[in-house]
């Protein structure tokens, strides 16, 4: 695509503007990744366009008639049979509801199967959205027998890349008892200072052990 300026080829588009501000033709070229010899992955794109008669007629082709078109050839034929699918599927298969986590007990339910047995010390983040549901269970660290690092600036991280509106923060106690520490306190209220400078709440931090749990908002820490 070297006769395109750069900010009009279709991936720099899309990192620019996001999937929605690319043609047809110009998803299929990101899609294919490049062309051939004398033909860019967008003239390419354009011959698929072309023999399927539009982006509706790719779904209806084979992989045998997509790969003669020059340019294409078998694998990248299997690249764009493989992404309709991939489409299709997000149509017809219904998502699985997220864990909406409204209480302390509730997210606690839903760690201590996962964490609550460690026999080291794991810590990590439920990143939630608007509405307290989990975007995904986050782990930032593991530690040692009977210790772990955290650093706001790692949970943080994890919570801007998921554009989480909330989190939960958590981690195990090897030792049975989860009965906060005192440095488990102050890491806690690290954690909600650099939430309000970052917009993100931090709704609890949740200890595990075994079969039981300790909650900071509920112990009244979340102040």
């Amino acid at each position: 695509m070297t006769d395109l300026a750069p900010r009009d080829r279709p991936r720099e588009k899309l990192e620019r503007g996001g999937p929605t501000t690319l043609g047809d033709n110009e998803l299929l070229a990101v899609l294919l990744g490049h062309g051939t010899a004398g033909a860019s992955a967008l003239d390419v794109a354009n011959r698929l366009l072309s023999r399927s008669a539009g982006i509706a007629g790719l779904a209806r082709c084979g992989l045998s008639e997509l790969a003669r078109v020059p340019g294409v050839g078998r694998a990248l034929a299997g690249r764009v049979l493989a992404a309709i699918e991939l489409g299709r599927r997000t149509l017809v298969d219904p998502p699985t509801p997220r864990p909406r986590f409204v209480s302390p007990r509730m997210a606690a339910e839903y760690l201590l199967p996962q964490f609550g047995t460690s026999t080291v010390e794991r810590f990590g983040v439920l990143l939630l959205d608007t509405r307290c549901r989990l975007i995904r269970a986050s782990l930032v660290s593991v530690g040692s027998l009977d210790a772990s690092l955290a650093h706001p600036r790692e949970v943080f991280r994890e919570a801007a890349m998921a554009s989480a509106a909330a989190l939960i923060a958590f981690h195990n106690h090897p030792s049975g008892d989860p009965s906060p520490s005192r440095d488990d306190v102050m890491l806690t209220r690290r954690l909600m200072a650099a939430g309000e400078v970052m917009g993100i709440d931090v709704l609890d931090h949740v200890i595990l052990a075994d079969t039981r749990y300790y909650s900071m908002k509920e112990a009244g820490l979340m102040k």
